[in-house]
Parts: structure tokens; sequence; C-alpha cells
């Protein structure tokens, strides 16, 4: 098992080019199941949960050709409509494939998801939108066996904001007979990110982006190529390590304009930041300033960065409250950064943070992948050497991270 072994005390100085994003990587490569033409993607990141997600597509039948981040896929010959417990159990975004196979296939079987335990993420949301259009559906042995002669188009309405919920219905409805209505649906730049990839393969999508999308079903898509989005959170996990460390850093290929929240905080703990095009500047020569946040679904603080602030507000000047309103158990990361010397009182879902000036290195666990990046910041200030264990997370969801943080002149490798 390998652990990242941290010298803290560097400044961040330099160029970091940002990754596509993890979160509409998933969603998308499962979209290659809706047409027998090829899918041809760009801007792939290398990780963990995607190398899963194209093993289980391969052992489905899809033909997947890969040069560096360009990634064909074809799904013209399925052979195996099934995503079996050992390919699933580490990543809950194999859900995503039920409503691609459902309604191109009329079949699915898929097992319950595992994944980071952040908390309750239950998927009767998928479910009994498949049902209301028509699927008959069977959990059995830990399954869910769905079926369906073809999928009838109909109103949906989300009792909770499901980023993962909408993307799967809206992939099952592009091929529905009729007209489906998400309402309440997730308004993330990863779920519009997908909506374009469909339309560009031949669906009908319109409102992606806001909380109620249309999707009016046709009799098949066809092949389209796309480019994959930058990753907002790796872009939003570089600029607070800066802002906690210290320096002066450019994200490159990023996106400013899905980072309103995250900026304005960092601007809050008193870092300077400059955009232009698709680069984001950031200046940090002071200690940072401590900041509230309340996590919530998007265009809200995002539940994704909630742990990276968090490391920042250990050592920032003044005492700072974070309250998480979207997963339960989302503070596991706090008994872990208590034995770096962090002072954080707990009540409830609310996180109290009085700023020490200076952390302590020692050996942390990391529980799950936000937890392991914020843990990682908090090893680049502590004093020190820092080992974080388990870091089998943070290649789920960071490109070379380490890679990318030695070359902003942090002191950090890799070991087993």
């Amino acid at each position: 098992m390998h652990k990242l072994a941290i010298q803290g005390g560097n400044r961040l100085n330099g160029e970091v080019r940002i990754s596509g994003a993890k979160n509409a990587a998933l969603p998308i490569l499962c979209a290659s199941l809706l047409t027998r033409e090829s899918l041809r993607l760009d801007n792939v990141p290398e990780l963990n949960d995607v190398g899963t997600m194209r093993k289980l597509l391969q052992q489905m039948g899809v033909k997947i050709e890969q040069s560096g981040g360009q990634v064909v896929l074809s799904a013209a010959n399925i052979d195996k409509l099934e995503a079996p417990y050992d390919m699933v159990k580490t990543m809950r975004a194999a859900i995503l494939v039920l409503g691609p196979l459902v309604t191109r296939f009329g079949e699915a079987l898929v097992s319950l998801p595992g994944g980071c335990a952040i908390g309750s993420r239950p998927v009767d949301l998928h479910i009994r939108g498949l049902q209301a259009m028509g699927a008959e559906i069977h959990i059995e042995h830990g399954y869910i066996h769905a079926r369906a002669k073809r999928l009838k188009g109909t109103r949906i309405f989300f009792d909770l904001v499901s980023v993962t919920g909408t993307e799967n219905l809206m992939m099952a409805a592009v091929l529905a007979d009729g007209v489906t209505v998400l309402e309440n649906a997730a308004r993330e730049p990863e779920v519009v990110d997908l909506a374009q990839c469909l339309i560009a393969m031949g669906a009908r999508i319109e409102g992606a982006g806001s909380d109620t999308i249309s999707i009016t079903g046709v009799e098949k898509l066809h092949g389209a190529s796309h480019r994959i989005m930058p990753d907002r959170i790796e872009s939003g996990t570089f600029l607070v390590a800066a802002t906690a460390a210290g320096g002066d850093i450019t994200l490159t290929d990023a996106r400013a304009d899905i980072l309103d929240n995250v900026l304005e905080k960092l601007h809050e703990a008193g870092a300077v930041i400059q955009v232009a095009g698709s680069t984001i500047n950031l200046k940090m020569n002071r200690r940072p300033r401590a900041v509230n946040l309340r996590t919530a679904p998007y265009p809200a603080f995002p539940t994704d960065m909630q742990a990276q602030f968090m490391a920042m507000n250990t050592m920032a000047e003044g005492t700072a409250m974070v309250v998480e309103t979207i997963f339960e158990n989302r503070f596991m990361h706090v008994q872990e950064l208590r034995r770096l010397g962090a002072q954080i009182d707990i009540e409830g879902n609310t996180a109290v943070i009085k700023g020490c000036a200076q952390l302590e290195g020692a050996t942390i666990m990391a529980t799950d992948l936000r937890a392991s990046a914020c843990l990682v910041i908090a090893g680049l200030v502590a004093q020190g050497e820092t080992v974080v264990d388990r870091i089998y997370h943070l290649d789920r969801g960071y490109e070379h991270i380490e890679a990318k943080l030695s070359a902003l002149g942090a002191r950090i490798r890799r070991m087993k």
C-alpha cells in the first residue's frame, strides 16, 4: 500500500495544468453505451476510478482504444448487460451504466455500488425514476435487475438534488419514447458537460444547468467527439494549497466561471487572484484569515471542497465555522487533523476550527478522496514530516498529484 511523505514548510510557486474532471469523465464514458457508433473523448484524466470504469465497460463488450488523454469507445457489440460487484465495489459511479443499458438494450443487472464512506448516498432516486419511465425493477442479492421494452417519457421530481440521479435518468431519457422532464435536477457543471456530449451524439436536451431539464427521446444516437471539462475540484485543491502554504501559482486549462464560491472564499482568506481566459493566478504572501463556509448543491459552496478549506482553516488567523449539509459523515478527516495539532470541535454537522500558528508533522490516515487532499494540504504547512497513509483514495480523483506539487516546489514523495 502506498503512502505520501511530505516535508512541510515550502511555498508553492510555478504553473500547473488542470486535468479533465473525474466527475464529468465517468458519466460521459457510460454515455458510450447509448450508441453503436464510436465516441471520441479528449482530456480524459488518468485516475483509478476512470480505469475501473474503463474495465467495467470493456467486460460488457465495449471496445476501447486509448492514447494518453484521448479515448475512443465503441459499444457496437455488447454481450454482457451486467456490472458485477467485484468491478464496482470501490466506485459508486458504476451505477451510471444502469440508465444507458436499460434504455438501449431493455435490461440491466447492476450491483449496488460502494465508494467513499462519507455517508448515505441512496440509489432509490435512480430506481424510482426508471420505474416512473416504465421499467420493472427488482433488487435481489445486492443487485438491481431492471427490464423495459422501451422507456416512456414522463415527469420526474427529485425530492433530493442528486447529481448521479440526474445524469442516469437524463441518459435513460435520451432514447425513451416521448418527453421526460427532470425537476429539481442537479445544476452542476459536470451535468452540463454530459448534456453537451449527449447533444453532440444527437440527443435533444434543453435546460441543462438549470433545475428543470427537458429531454425529448430519439430513436438512436450517433458517434461524436467531445472534450472533457477541466476539474473544478482539482483546481480548487491547488488554489487552497497555495493559500495555506503561501506562494504564487498559475493554473492552466482551468475554468474560473465554475469556481465562483471557491474563489470568493480564497479572496476572503487574503489571496490575490487574477483570471485571464483559461488561466487562474493566485498569490499569497501572508497567513490566511479564517473563513466560514456552508456546503450546499451547486452553485453554492461544493461539499467536495469542504475538507480542503478545513485544512487551511486549521492554521489560519481566527476561528472558522464549517457547516456540512450534504453528507452526514464527512468530518472523518477531523480526527486526523487533530493528530497534527489542529484545534477542531464538532457539534452535529458543524465544525468549529480555531486556527493555530503551527501544525506538527505526524503519521495520518486518509478516509476518503477529499479527506486525502485535505491531509496533503495540512502536511504541506506542518512542521517536520507528515506521512499520509491509504492514499489509494487520492489516486481515485487526482492525476499525479505528488508530481504536480513537486513541480511547484513541495517536498513530497510516494513510498510503499
